[in-house]
């Protein structure tokens, strides 16, 4: 902004008593043409102007000189601005008016309009008379329309409604042995989709009656011939040869079959098998347990003597003796050692190998045991309590199996909890062992 005064401008002070509370005056002369004002981008441009105010002529004369332009321009700046500020409250002042007016109109309208949609609403949905009730009443009501026409559609006592309609159907198809099902699933009528397959079943069934009649019979046949021969010995010999080899060959010892060959004894062959113990087990001695296998009825000091001769026979420190179920003594099933020696029952038709097997492992023990007996003594109550422990866990085993042949659903179930008694029992035959090592050591 620039403050431009012509050097003919004058700016006086001419404030008199009559001129108090008057505002400042800008004149000019009558000599003088008219003061101009113009407006030249961000430029004002005033010429030939004079301000007439005594107290603001007196103020601004006793302003240093060379600052008086300066402040003259200050002056009018803040004048302006002040103007421009009124400019500004006084448009607030009219918006803010405008405003008023037009809030209160629009409550007006709110309230007609809240008063007309009130009266809509109690004319739709009032309680007493209103036309959503009424309407509602009429079809949902006690004696609606809804009410008469389920009645219709529903009521059994009706036989043309459809509840009676269905139940005559049904009667049909389901009630009474002259109904159509009855009749479909009757294999005893004629008519019937089941009596071709009833007679079909029933030949099928008569053919499998003779084949097993006859299958029976044969079978019986061979049993009384292989009663009556050594037959039937050598069968459960060899079953037992692959049941102890595979048992020898887990613990790496060494089973022979030896009850064609004469042992020690010049020509007596007592002794079916013989097995060899690991030597690193048996502390590179030749340790061995004989093995009897009985498919017939001995009695107990027979089977005492025949066991004490296969041990001599064949240079053995243990015998086992293994029975068919049908011919054992009472009280060693699955297994039991009875004069330091050790009785097992393996059936031929289920044979079970954890039996053999824990029979097999209690006769190395004893047979370890017979080594160390000089160097220290063996804890036999430790060995009669694992003794015990397996043949608890192998009669539960046992009973399992009888269940699982008879129970299909409960199969999987039993068949783990096999798996978890097999385990405990190699656990206490672990323990018996440990016992013997730690003697030994």
């Amino acid at each position: 902004m620039q403050l431009r005064f012509s050097p003919c401008d004058t700016l006086g002070v001419t404030r008199g008593p009559e001129d108090v509370g008057m505002e400042a005056r800008i004149v000019s002369l009558p000599s003088r043409p008219d003061p101009s004002i113009r407006i030249d981008g961000d430029r004002i441009l005033i010429d030939r102007m004079t301000l007439v105010d005594p107290g603001q002529a007196a103020w601004l004369a006793g302003q240093p000189e060379h600052e008086r332009p300066l402040v003259v321009e200050r002056a009018l700046r803040i004048g302006l601005t002040a103007l421009q500020s009124v400019g500004v409250t006084l448009n607030l002042d009219a918006v803010r008016s405008e405003f008023d007016r037009f809030a209160e109109q629009n409550r007006t309208a709110n309230d007609r309009a809240a008063e007309a949609l009130e009266q809509v609403l109690r004319s739709n949905f009032g309680d007493g008379d209103g036309r959503l009730p009424r309407t509602l009443e009429t079809f949902l009501g006690d004696r609606g329309k809804l009410q008469s026409m389920v009645t219709e559609l529903f009521d059994p006592k009706r036989r043309d409604s459809a509840i009676g309609k269905m139940s005559a159907m049904l009667d049909s198809y389901f009630d009474g042995d002259a109904s159509r099902l009855a009749t479909l699933l009757d294999p005893t009528r004629m008519g019937s989709p089941l009596h071709q397959f009833r007679g079909e079943v029933a030949a099928g069934f008569k053919a499998i009656e003779e084949k097993l009649i006859a299958i029976e019979a044969a079978g019986a046949a061979r049993a009384g011939e292989r009663a009556k021969s050594s037959a039937k010995g050598a069968d459960f010999e060899a079953l037992l040869e692959g049941m102890l080899g595979d048992i020898a060959r887990g613990a790496n010892d060494l089973l022979e079959r030896t009850g064609t060959e004469a042992g020690d004894s010049g020509r007596c062959k007592k002794g079916d098998f013989v097995l060899t113990l690991d030597p690193a087990v048996a502390r590179g001695m030749e340790l061995r347990v004989v093995v009897e296998a009985k498919d017939r009825k001995v009695s107990g000091r027979e089977m005492r003597d025949e066991l004490s001769e296969a041990r001599t026979n064949r240079d053995a420190a243990v015998g086992l003796v293994v029975f068919t179920p049908q011919h054992a003594p009472a009280g060693i099933a699955p297994f039991d050692v009875r004069a330091g020696d050790v009785y097992c029952v393996v059936d031929p038709a289920d044979p079970d190998t954890s039996s053999l097997e824990a029979a097999v492992r209690l006769a190395r023990l004893l047979a370890l045991a017979s080594l160390r007996q000089n160097e220290a003594e063996v804890d036999a109550e430790a060995l009669r309590e694992a003794l015990t422990a397996i043949r608890e866990q192998l009669e539960a085993i046992r009973a399992m199996k009888s269940n699982l042949t008879q129970i299909g659903t409960t199969a999987n179930n039993v068949a783990g909890a096999l798996d978890r008694m097999r385990e405990l029992i190699l656990a206490q035959i672990v323990r018996a062992e440990r016992e013997l090592v730690t003697v030994s050591a």
